[in-house]
């Protein structure tokens, strides 16, 4: 890339012409219409990075953004027939848009990917992409502003710091890559071009000495190298800097510690995909809304409690389990060692309890229940996307007992169906839910402090004492909590954040520019 880039100097910020914003992700979803090609045949999701770039490209598009996204070219994710949509859209670009704002990065290791990450190709994917955006798609677009988001991205701060350009990271995850330069030259990357801007995990002497020998980590180089740094929420980013989760390597702990100390990190928190909404939810076959509740969350319940095979009862308070089965950070295992015994306690009520999700300890719960007999009182199914929206909408409660949790979702989606958030007060979760209130008029769930199965059985407790107020106060509550939550756990907050967040590393007012533009 020459060094002649017109970027090379700090942006005129007294400049009032559009902001150009450069959004660079390996996953997103569906795109509004007139983005330019393939805007709404795209879908390459492996989490919540996914709907938040999506949401967040629409937003500033709508607003009449100068918005352009980066992503590799999944040809097969995409189901598309590549002709077809290439004479189409050809045709359509000529007479309606002046340019593309979709930039898909091209290699054959992206074309057949039937899923976003692979573990025995992240690192030459991960190149791949970062290779193309550096050497071609920057140079193409000439951005304002670079919003890269998690490890594959990690690189493109440090490349754009050498052409002035300023850059948002955005920590969705905690994982981490490291490669060293000798790697990252040899897939098309001239590292030696910003080798001072990477992060090394050995302090480097001379480019020549670290080049075959010290390995570049991958997250931590976004983290240093970006102008400003953001996690999925704001307690996370602290319980990370502060050390209290063991799992953070220390390179990720001191590098985004120096963001925060230095007034360059904040907390973003993600949004639920917008289809996740109970009177409008294409997978239920019944809606409801926070005014007619208690009859479309009857309905539903009955259908649930027939197709996963629990014994029909319009009574019973049903909990559900959404996360995947993964007892090093969802907590599946504190349920496992009290279900037998609080479902044996709650038998006069009914309680029920349906887990709608796939992992390595399903079979735990499979074992529970077939060594006390709890068919028809508990369901183990795996993952499926109608039956996990139908679950939300018939059950009362959704557990979520996280170890710790950078943003999470299903805490802001189960309260939207009226089912209320049991959860573990940590990261995210910490957020979002707050317990609720003696008389229902504050809090939004049940939550509780320590990390244990006594303390999940305290908070199943307190919702079931809930789920026995009396009708009025009860359905009180639960309305107000509806409506909260689609009012406060949607795409056009967070969008909202990041276009804030953009007008601040700036130094100008985007949305109102373009609006007086």
């Amino acid at each position: 890339m020459s060094k002649s880039h017109p970027n090379n100097k700090k942006p005129d910020l007294s400049n009032k012409r559009k902001s150009r914003i450069l959004v660079v992700t390996p996953e997103i979803t569906y795109l509004p219409s007139g983005m330019g090609n393939l805007d709404q045949r795209m879908s390459a999701k492996a989490g919540g990075m996914a709907d938040v770039s999506a949401s967040l490209v629409k937003a500033l598009y709508e607003q009449g953004a100068d918005v352009h996204v980066a992503i590799p070219n999944y040809r097969k994710m995409f189901h598309t027939d590549m002709k077809e949509i290439f004479d189409r859209e050809v045709e359509r670009i000529s007479s309606a848009l002046p340019e593309k704002r979709i930039h898909l990065a091209e290699d054959r290791i992206f074309y057949r990917r039937s899923k976003v990450y692979d573990l025995a190709e992240n690192h030459n994917t991960a190149l791949a992409f970062q290779r193309e955006v550096i050497n071609n798609i920057i140079p193409r677009v000439q951005p304002d502003l670079i919003h890269c988001n998690d490890w594959m991205t990690g690189l493109i701060p440090a490349a754009a710091k050498r052409l002035g350009i300023p850059c948002l990271f955005t920590c969705h995850n905690i994982h981490s890559e490291r490669l060293t330069m000798a790697h990252i030259e040899d897939k098309g990357i001239d590292a030696a071009d910003f080798w001072h801007n990477l992060y090394f995990t050995e302090r480097p002497d001379s480019y020549e000495e670290a080049r075959d020998s010290k390995p570049v980590d991958l997250l931590a180089t976004g983290i240093f190298a970006s102008d400003h740094v953001n996690s999925v929420s704001t307690t996370f980013l602290y319980e990370v800097v502060e050390g209290k989760h063991s799992f953070v390597p220390d390179a990720i702990r001191r590098e985004l510690a120096n963001k925060v100390y230095a007034g360059c990190a904040s907390g973003i928190l993600n949004a639920p995909d917008e289809s996740l909404k109970p009177y409008s939810d294409p997978y239920l076959e019944h809606h409801f809304n926070a005014d007619n509740f208690q009859e479309g969350k009857a309905i539903n319940k009955a259908l649930l409690q027939k197709k996963t095979g629990l014994k029909q009862n319009p009574d019973a308070p049903i909990l559900f389990w959404p996360s995947r089965l993964d007892p090093m950070q969802k907590g599946c295992q504190l349920l496992a060692d009290i279900m037998y015994q609080t479902v044996a306690d709650y038998s006069e009520l009914g309680l029920q309890v349906v887990i709608v999700a796939s992992g390595s300890f399903s079979q735990h719960f499979k074992d529970i229940v077939a060594l006390h007999g709890l068919e028809g009182t508990v369901a183990v199914c795996d993952f499926d996307e109608g039956l996990s929206r139908l679950a939300y909408a018939g059950s009362d409660f959704m557990l979520m007992p996280s170890r710790f949790e950078p943003c999470g979702l299903p805490q802001m989606v189960a309260p939207k169906y009226g089912s209320i958030p049991i959860v573990h007060d940590t990261g995210g979760i910490h957020d979002t839910i707050h317990h609720m209130h003696y008389d229902g008029k504050l809090g939004n769930g049940f939550r509780f402090e320590h990390y244990s199965p006594t303390g999940l059985r305290w908070a199943i407790d307190e919702a079931l004492k809930f789920y026995q107020w009396d009708d009025d106060t009860k359905k009180s509550a639960i309305k107000r909590i509806m409506k909260e939550s689609d009012e406060f756990f949607n795409h056009q907050t967070t969008a909202a954040a990041y276009i804030e967040r953009y007008e601040k590393i700036l130094g100008r007012e985007v949305v109102e520019t373009l609006h007086n533009v």
